[in-house]
Formats: C-alpha cells, structure tokens, sequence
C-alpha cells in the first residue's frame, strides 16, 4: 500500500528550517504568505456573510428575497455549515493528490468565481455562486492552516502565537469587509450613485456581492506573488520509483517510511480532539448568532445611528474582527510570555465558553429594554466584545492544538474534520437564529438566555474535564 508522508517527518534545509525566525515578529518567513492571503480571503467571506442575510430577508422593492426569517436562517446554517464540511474531502484532497498549496490556489479561484456570480440578479445565480463559494472554500480553509501548521515543530513555543497573529490577520479582512460590502449594499449614498449610472437602487446589494470577489482576485495575486517563499512546504505528492507517495521536497525519497497503524499515543490524541470537537461545535452555534439572530437585532431593534449619523447595520459585523485585530496581538504575546505556564489547551476552551455565555447572556436585557423601541448600540458592542474575548481563548487555540496532535501523514485530513466541528455548529446556529422575532420579546429572551446558560454548563464540565484531555494530550499543551 502506497503511504503518504508529511513534511514535517523529513529533513528541513535551511530555507524551509521549522525553527526559521526571519518573519513577521520573529516568526517562520512563511508566516507573512499565508497571514495576506488568509487575510483577503477572510475579506471575501465576511463580507458577503455581512449582507448575506439581510439581503435574503429583504423585500423585493428594496432588491431582496423577500423570505421569512425562518426560511432564511435555515439557508444561511446550510450555507455556513457546508463551506465547513467541504473541508474533509478538501483536506484529503491536499494529502493524496494536489498538496496544500495548489488546493489553495484552486480554492481561492473558485471562491471568486462564487462571489461574481452573485453579483447577477438571479435566483440561480443566487444559489450557484453560493455552491461555487462552499466548493471553493472547502478546498482552501483546512490547507492554509496546515500549510501554516508545518512551520514550526510541535513543541515550538511560538505556535500558538503565530497562530494567533494568523488570526489577527483573518480579522483584518473581516473588519474590512463589512465596512466595504455593507456600504455598497445598505448606503443610500452608494445606491444614489449607482442610479445616476443607469442602476437600480435594488441593485446595489450586487455590487457588496462583487466587491468580496475582488478581494479574493487579491488574496491569490498575493499568494501566487511570494508563492516561493513557502519552499517545499505543502508540495503536491508524488510517486517514488517504489511506488511511494511522497511530497514534492529536497529529501531524497528514502527519506520515506512506512504506512504504520495508528500507536497507543495517536489514538490518544485523537482522543482529545474529539472531546474538545464537541465543545467547539457549541461554541460556533452560539458565536455565528453574529451573522444571523444579531445581525437581525442590529437591523431591526439598534438604533444605527451616531451624532445624528446613520450607518448601515451590517457595519456592527465589523466589531467582532476589530476587537480580534487589538486583541490578537495581546494574546499573542500573553502566551508567549507565560510559556510553559499558560493554561492548557482544554483549560482555555472552558474560559472561551464561559465569557461567550457572558456575550450572548447580555442581549436579555438588551432584549428587554428593546420592547420600548430601537436600544443602544453599546449592548451589541458589549456582547461581541465579550464573545471575542471567548474567540481569542479557542478558535486559535483549536487550529494550533489540532496541528500539534494530528498524526502527520494525515494532518490535512484531521484539521478537514475539526473544520466540521464549525460546520455542525453553523449548522445549528441557523436553527437557532429561526426562532428570532423581533416582535416577541419573549421569544428573544427564551432564545438569548437558553443559550447562555447551556454555555455556562458546557464550560464547567469542560473544567471538570480538562486533567482528562491533558492526559490523552499525551504531554502536548
């Protein structure tokens, strides 16, 4: 049977050195590649993701679908989950065939393709660009954070905090994105602009649609432009004259080794990846109410307005990535500096739980108080402040943890499976975000408290639990 082997098994010469620190803030050279290209791709995303339910729950005068919440939330789950499930045969895909690096550059063409369709008035447009965009992302996602993976070795004290840094750029594209896209989309001065031009004003969410494209032309010209500075990392596998798979690198292909079963230790931390695939999986139902049940509530409940100034409500999806962009960088040097004494892996996924239970729990009485008419802009700032400082103890946290225990001969595959933690989460976030009403107040305190306190339950017995993950961690942090 033939085998596949990772890179990070064999010989790194100089250029592709894993304890290279000639990059961004003393990290590996190839941290600045993937940091830009996550970082325009994240833009295309978010930025459609911003308007996207908006735009489907909008009138058809005002250039919308016109469908109910419902109906609406339960596209947006099946959108958002599926983009995650493509993940897996993305990852295989990367393992077995065409490696990381050519997966991203076919992904990466493929999303943008997915946002231009969008860009056509159509009902089939509507939902092929969507498909395009899943596909698309399913090959790009799970090979860019392993691609990013083989850059250090696994008891490197800087992984978390590239990771971290990986994601303060992925929220540099979100924040962007929502501020570009919504405009175009929401702006009655861009929809006046437009008209001038022979346009519709229903047009304008279109041209949101359009604009995540370009941003993703953008992050591949980058990628293919510093394409070299990766080395051999994330090669496309080839046969040996044995018959061997092995990646494209300057080791000889004796370098290769066998298929083995999977030992004691692997199992064990597969074991652990499962136990806290579970806990992510609620984490990402309550923390994408972002893009659906609150950004309804920013639309229909905030008062959108400051100074006597009004601004798109989509604009409120920017938050969460600013506050990841100052944040970023402070947790990145936090366990930098705490080294060896920064709380485990499972440890911070229960302190993630527990301040998002904090950020939902908040929009009770935001809730409350918006019987009496639209609330505060601060109560949705509070609650994704909140919910990001939960972000900022997990979601990098997770890529890294699952960088560290993924058996390397198929590490592309196991971070596809824990993207689908986030799929199965999306998912159920999309029921969830089904029950908004913002015409029953107490429908929306039944639905915001509910998933606070079951965080709040999910975050003590992760607690409880975590000596347990650590032991089958087997010696990983």
């Amino acid at each position: 049977m033939s085998t596949l082997v990772s890179e990070e098994s064999l010989p790194a010469n100089n250029a592709d050195s894993l304890s290279d620190s000639a990059g961004l803030w003393g990290h590996p050279n190839g941290l600045t590649t993937l940091f830009f290209t996550e970082l325009w791709e994240r833009f295309s995303y978010y930025g459609m993701r911003a308007i996207l339910m908006l735009y489907m729950v909008a009138t058809i005068a005002d250039g919308g679908m016109a469908l109910d919440t419902r109906t609406a939330a339960t596209i947006y789950g099946v959108y958002t989950s599926s983009v995650y499930v493509t993940s897996i045969p993305g990852g295989l895909i990367a393992d077995k065939f065409l490696g990381a690096k050519m997966c991203i550059l076919i992904g990466g063409s493929i999303i943008a393709l997915g946002h231009f369709t969008l860009a056509i008035h159509s009902i089939y447009a509507f939902y092929g660009g969507l498909l395009l965009i899943i596909l698309g992302t399913g090959l790009l996602k799970p090979n860019i954070s392993t691609l990013l993976g083989t850059l250090y070795s696994a008891d490197d004290d800087r992984r978390d905090g590239g990771f971290s840094i990986f994601y303060m750029g992925i929220n540099i594209g979100a924040a962007l994105s929502p501020l570009v896209c919504g405009y175009l989309a929401q702006s009655d001065q861009f929809k006046n602009f437009i008209v001038g031009y022979g346009f519709k004003a229903s047009d304008s969410w279109h041209f949101g649609f359009a604009a995540a494209g370009v941003g993703m032309l953008i992050g591949l010209a980058h990628f293919l432009f510093q394409y070299k500075r990766l080395g051999s990392k994330g090669a496309k596998p080839v046969k040996s004259l044995s018959g061997t798979d092995l990646k494209t690198s300057d080791a000889a292909p004796q370098q290769a080794v066998e298929k083995l079963p999977l030992t004691t230790q692997e199992w064990n931390r597969l074991g652990a990846i499962a136990i806290l695939f579970c806990f992510a999986a609620l984490f990402w139902a309550v923390y994408e109410q972002d893009g659906s049940s609150l950004n309804l509530f920013a639309d229909k409940l905030t008062d959108c307005s400051m100074a006597g100034w009004k601004f798109p409500s989509s604009w409120f999806q920017t938050l969460p990535a600013v506050y990841c962009i100052i944040l970023a960088p402070t947790f990145s040097v936090l366990w930098v500096k705490m080294g060896r004494h920064q709380p485990s892996s499972p440890a911070k996924f229960a302190i993630g739980l527990a301040l998002l239970a904090a950020g939902i729990a908040i929009m009770v009485p935001a809730s409350i108080l918006a019987a009496n008419g639209r609330v505060s802009p601060l109560w949705l700032c509070i609650s994704y402040l909140l919910q990001v400082l939960g972000e900022m103890c997990l979601s990098p946290v997770g890529l890294s943890t699952v960088t560290k225990l993924a058996p390397p001969r198929f590490a592309s595959s196991t971070m596809g499976v824990w993207m689908l933690a986030t799929a199965c989460g999306n998912f159920l976030a999309g029921y969830l975000a089904g029950f908004f009403d913002e015409n029953s107040t107490t429908t929306l305190i039944k639905m915001f408290g509910s998933m606070g306190g079951f965080l709040f339950l999910a975050a003590a017995i992760l607690w409880i639990l975590t000596p347990t993950v650590r032991r089958l961690m087997s010696g990983i942090r």
